[in-house]
């Protein structure tokens, strides 16, 4: 089912609601005000939407937007407050780069109606799919886990120190989801023998915390990986004769495996 050209709903009837909020390159026409179509897509979550294609088989339900996140972000707060006080970070509809680079032609930047236009016409629709899903997957099941499908690049210095782990959980601090279930894929983390933290840097967008609901029998789980765990990540920034990498199968299969590993025993601890 899609409900428009740019956002996808695929349904299906498991306890499981995959949302997928930033691999879209759609600019919805901004190309000449941006300093670069390239370099409005270059902090997509790239190929995250090949990653998870077997998520349908599961069962899934999946929520996708063609739209970038330059144009607006759907994991941000709406109101434009930051999710991450005293940490930099990148707004509701972005002015610039996760490395501080200007998005836009000086004077093109969009102003206060324009970020309410913007709002309206994209943001409220991918969250009320979201909220039509849940409540239909409730009037199937108990309980029901969403997850917030992420990467990044694994070094980033005006986010965060270091390299950053391959596997990023976040619960909001736990409050979005049920202590055996974040248990439960921190173990499967565990065993790959690759780096992860839960609730480290990353600890869940607004998604997360806002449709996270235990006591309402929602459980959001954030997963943000570091790109280097799927795919051949270059040094640095990246440029455009070298970002995105493409996406290779071979390369990203190890990681599926864990995937698909949490999502079906998502699934069962849903079912219970």
């Amino acid at each position: 089912m899609t409900a428009a050209s740019w956002l996808t709903v695929t349904q299906g009837t498991a306890p499981l609601l995959v949302s997928i909020p930033h691999t879209g390159i759609d600019l919805a026409g901004l190309e000449n005000r941006l300093v670069s179509p390239w370099l409005g897509r270059r902090d997509a979550d790239w190929w995250i939407d090949k990653l998870y294609d077997f998520a349908e088989s599961l069962g899934a339900t999946v929520v996708h937007t063609a739209i970038s996140r330059t144009v607006i972000d759907v994991n941000r707060d709406p109101s434009g407050a930051s999710l991450y006080p005293g940490q930099a970070t990148t707004g509701l509809c972005p002015t610039e780069t996760f490395d501080g680079d200007p998005l836009y032609r000086a004077g093109e930047e969009p102003g206060p109606s324009e970020v309410d236009e913007r709002r309206e016409k994209y943001f409220v629709p991918y969250h009320a799919a979201l909220q039509a899903e849940i409540d239909r997957l409730r009037a199937l099941h108990q309980k029901v886990v969403l997850y917030d499908c992420h990467s990044i690049r694994s070094v980033l210095p005006r986010l965060f120190e270091g390299t950053l782990p391959v596997f990023n959980l976040g619960t909001n601090d736990g409050k979005s989801a049920d202590p055996a279930l974040q248990a439960m894929v921190g173990q499967i983390l565990a065993e790959t023998g690759e780096t992860f933290v839960i609730n480290g840097r990353f600890k869940g967008g607004w998604i997360t915390r806002h449709f996270g609901q235990p006591q309402n029998g929602v459980y959001a789980l954030q997963m943000e990986l570091s790109n280097r765990g799927y795919m051949r990540e270059p040094e640095g920034k990246g440029a455009p004769d070298n970002w995105p990498v493409s996406y290779d199968a071979d390369f990203a299969a190890p990681i599926r495996v864990t995937l698909k590993k949490i999502l079906e025993n998502a699934i069962v601890w849903a079912h219970g």
